[in-house]
C-alpha cells in the first residue's frame, strides 16, 4: 500500500529530479521557446558536454568545474551552429522549419556516431567527493548529487532570467522572436541577437552536461532519453519562460518519482510524454506562456 510517508518521500526526491529536468532544459527553452528554432540536437550536445565533462575531470578537475571551464567554447560553438542554420536555412525562407528540424536531428546524429566511434558504447562516470555520498536528515537521504544539480538549476534559472530581464542584449532576444522588424527599428540586428542567444543555449549545455554526468553514467544513445523529457519541460513552462522552466521541471520530477515508486520504473519514461501530450491539449501556450 502506498502510504503517506511513501508518498512524501517520493516528492523529496521528485523535487531533487526535477530540478535536474530543469537544468538539462534551460539551454532548449532559450533555443526553441524564445528564438523558435527546432533545436532537437540539444540532448546530443548535452551528452557531448558530459563526455568532454568526462575527459577534463581526468585531469583531476571538478566535474562542476570543467562544465564552467567548457562553457565558452560551447558558447562558440552554438555561435557557428547557428550561423550555418541560418546561411543554409532560415536566410532562405523556404520551409525553414522542415529542413532545419532535418538538419538539426542529422547533428544529433553526426554527435552520437561520432562518440561511439571515439568512446565507444561502454558508460563513463567521473569522479568526486560528492558523489555516492548523502546528506542525512532523520531518516531520509538526500544524494549530494542531486543537491548539487539542485543548486545548479536555481542559479542558472535566477542568472538567465536576470539577463533576460535586465540587459539590452537580454530584452532583446526575448524580443526576436516576437517582431524582428521592431526590433530593428531599435537598433539591434536580429540574426546577430539570434546568434548570441543560441550561443548562450549551447553554452547552458555544458554546464548541463557535467550535472548529467555527475547525477548517473553517460553512454552516447541517452540523447534519445531526454528528447521527451526536455521538450514536455519547455511545453509544460511555455516557450520562453526561464522561471516557468524550473516549475515545470518540478512538476515533471514529482509526477515521475510518484510514478516510479507506485508503478515500477518501467512507467516513469511515459510521464513525460502524457504531460506532454496533456498540456498541450489543455493550455498549448504551457503554464507561464505568453
Amino acid at each position: 500500500m502506498f502510504s503517506i510517508d511513501l508518498l512524501f518521500e517520493a516528492t523529496l526526491f521528485g523535487i531533487l529530479l526535477g530540478c535536474f529536468y530543469a537544468a538539462v532544459s534551460l539551454g532548449l527553452s532559450v533555443a526553441f521557446g524564445l528564438l523558435d528554432v527546432p533545436y532537437v540536437a540539444h540532448p546530443a550536445l548535452l551528452v557531448f558536454g558530459s563526455y568532454c565533462t568526462y575527459m577534463l575531470s581526468g585531469l583531476g578537475i571538478d566535474p562542476i568545474v570543467c562544465g564552467v571551464l567548457l562553457m565558452p567554447p560551447f558558447f562558440l560553438l552554438g555561435m557557428l551552429i547557428y550561423r550555418f542554420y541560418y546561411e543554409t536555412f532560415e536566410k532562405r525562407g523556404t520551409d525553414a522549419g522542415i529542413r532545419g528540424l532535418a538538419f538539426f536531428f542529422g547533428l544529433a546524429f553526426i554527435i552520437e556516431v561520432c562518440l561511439i566511434l571515439v568512446f565507444g558504447v561502454d558508460q563513463r562516470t567521473v569522479r568526486a567527493s560528492y558523489i555516492g555520498n548523502s546528506l542525512e536528515i532523520l531518516d531520509y537521504r538526500f544524494p549530494y548529487r542531486m543537491l548539487v544539480a539542485f543548486g545548479v538549476a536555481v542559479v542558472l534559472t535566477f542568472a538567465l532570467t536576470q539577463y533576460f530581464s535586465k540587459t539590452f542584449n537580454g530584452r532583446a532576444i526575448k524580443a526576436v522572436g516576437q517582431d524582428e522588424g521592431a526590433l530593428r527599428l531599435m537598433g539591434a540586428n536580429p540574426v546577430k541577437i539570434k546568434q548570441l542567444a543560441f550561443g548562450i543555449a549551447t553554452a547552458v549545455n555544458a554546464l548541463s552536461g557535467a550535472m548529467l554526468i555527475i547525477v548517473g553514467p553517460v553512454e552516447p544513445a541517452m540523447d534519445r532519453i531526454y528528447i521527451g523529457r526536455t521538450f514536455c519541460v519547455v511545453v509544460l513552462a511555455g516557450l520562453g519562460s526561464m522561471s516557468g522552466t524550473l516549475v515545470a521541471g518540478l512538476l515533471l520530477g514529482v509526477a515521475e518519482s510518484i510514478v516510479l515508486m507506485t508503478l515500477g520504473a518501467s512507467w516513469a519514461p511515459a510521464v513525460s510524454f502524457g504531460l506532454l501530450l496533456l498540456i498541450l491539449g489543455l493550455k498549448p501556450q504551457g503554464l507561464f506562456g505568453r
